[in-house]
């Protein structure tokens, strides 16, 4: 019995550098900002990243994120508290979803790439603390939603420690909705490859 243990470990072992030497793709999560031009409003949320290589420079990706709600500040001139500043919720979030081609430069532990996404953007008003519960009603209800097609150009840099790594990304989030708008957009986290 312990004879058949050692051998299946060293047989997995000697698979272990042929596995990774794939690179079938990669999943992750990242952290977002989206610089929404048109009111001059900064986002912050989270995402989620997949990708399947079709050979060792072009992948496909599909990703998500939620931006959660921005406070903003007003100050008011007031003779008696000439200080007074007001903070209020917009309540206003967004969800991003993209997926298409990624073209990297191959091998390496640091690796350039550039992509051309198409996908959309849902602006959405809601009052409701941020859970897990308001994300996924944002899912479900999209149909339902005010929803704006996107094109989005990017490229970035990914590095490598074996199977781990971290991405950044950059690039223009563009909407259309009565209009081009044109809106940066930076994501960056772990990556895992498989």
């Amino acid at each position: 019995m312990i004879k058949r243990l050692i051998l299946c470990a060293l047989l997995a072992a000697g698979f272990i550098p042929i596995a990774v030497a794939q690179e079938h793709g990669q999943v992750g999560v990242y952290a977002d900002y989206f610089r929404l031009a048109r009111t001059d409003s900064n986002f912050a949320g989270l995402g989620g990243r997949l990708a399947i290589n079709a050979n060792r420079y072009v992948g496909l990706e599909a990703e998500m994120s939620y931006d959660f709600q921005r406070a903003f500040t007003e100050g008011f001139t007031d003779p008696n508290n000439p200080s007074s500043i007001t903070f209020q919720r917009s309540n206003l979030r967004v969800l991003h979803g993209l997926f298409g081609p990624t073209v990297q430069t191959g091998h390496g532990p640091i690796r350039a790439f550039v992509t051309l996404k198409g996908g959309f953007i849902n602006f959405r008003f809601d009052g409701r603390p941020v859970s897990f519960n308001t994300f996924t009603s944002s899912v479900t209800d999209l149909r339902t939603s005010n929803v704006d097609g996107v094109l989005y150009p990017g490229g970035g840099l990914e590095g490598h420690i074996g199977p781990v790594g971290l991405r950044l990304d950059v690039g223009d989030e563009i909407f259309f909705n009565n209009g081009v708008h044109n809106n940066l957009r930076i994501s960056f986290g772990p990556v895992i490859r498989f």
